[in-house]
């Protein structure tokens, strides 16, 4: 029995590491990219980042995929222990495809970044065509940014976030509270993970708009923001700290 545990154990260290080297390297290829993308940007001649960029479907296929990457970059290493726990929990109990099924439950979760991007994505179209956002893709009207500022603000302190947050902080009153067995409930509980995710972080992203959607300082802000409000004790507290310093500024940017 005691061979047969320690057998176990390796097994389920082994598993776990394989799956933190992937989301490791996952996220760093995405942050990669992101650097690369800047690194064009800051190359771009001046008549270039003055001028807008006309919104073809090529356009917005590649903004769209610009998001979707910062989206894995940003919001993988917060999910990493809710995917860690949902492969051990799933090797524990001697699931088939348990490998698979952590996969499906990372694409679930992804999957509802991607449609989040997708809403990103028009949203910034909308914004460039009302010359709320600059070529460089940041705000370039103060009342805009101090709206922003002021609107993501409250959401922090809203029910909504706070209740998003508190599924988010709990990996394992998640795996208990919303099993489902089976590949196809991986992929259901990645996907409603996800949901809570967007619930919780939706406002933080909405300040992108403001600070600059490729402005690697303002992105590692936020992604740092949001892997301290979901790891670290008196998470939520951080969440309205954030806000109330949100409001603060943003009121001072309105009036």
């Amino acid at each position: 029995m005691g061979n047969r545990n320690t057998v176990f154990t390796r097994q389920v260290s082994l598993g776990s590491l394989v799956t933190l080297i992937g989301l490791l390297a996952i996220t760093s290829l995405c942050w990669l990219y992101l650097f690369d993308m800047a690194a064009d940007m800051a190359a771009m001649s001046m008549g270039d980042m003055m001028s807008f960029r006309h919104w073809t479907p090529g356009y917005f296929a590649a903004m769209l995929l610009m998001w979707s990457i910062m989206m894995v970059a940003m919001m993988t290493p917060s999910a990493a222990p809710m995917i860690l726990l949902y492969r051990q929990v799933a090797r524990k109990n001697h699931l088939a495809g348990a490998f698979l099924g952590t996969a499906l439950f990372a694409g679930g979760y992804l999957l509802i970044w991607g449609l989040f991007s997708l809403v990103a994505t028009a949203l910034q179209w909308l914004l460039e065509e009302s010359a709320l956002l600059s070529p460089k893709m940041l705000s370039q009207n103060q009342m805009f940014s101090g709206t922003v500022l002021v609107a993501a603000g409250i959401y922090q302190f809203s029910s909504l976030k706070q209740a998003c947050l508190r599924r988010c902080r709990g990996p394992l009153l998640f795996i208990t509270r919303y099993w489902r067995s089976g590949l196809w409930g991986a992929f259901e509980m990645g996907v409603r993970h996800g949901a809570y995710c967007v619930g919780c972080c939706v406002a933080l992203m909405a300040l992108l708009f403001v600070g600059g959607v490729m402005d690697l300082s303002v992105i590692a802000a936020i992604a740092f923001v949001v892997l301290l409000e979901k790891l670290i004790p008196g998470g939520e507290w951080l969440a309205r700290a954030v806000g109330a310093l949100a409001i603060a500024l943003g009121v001072v940017l309105i009036v």
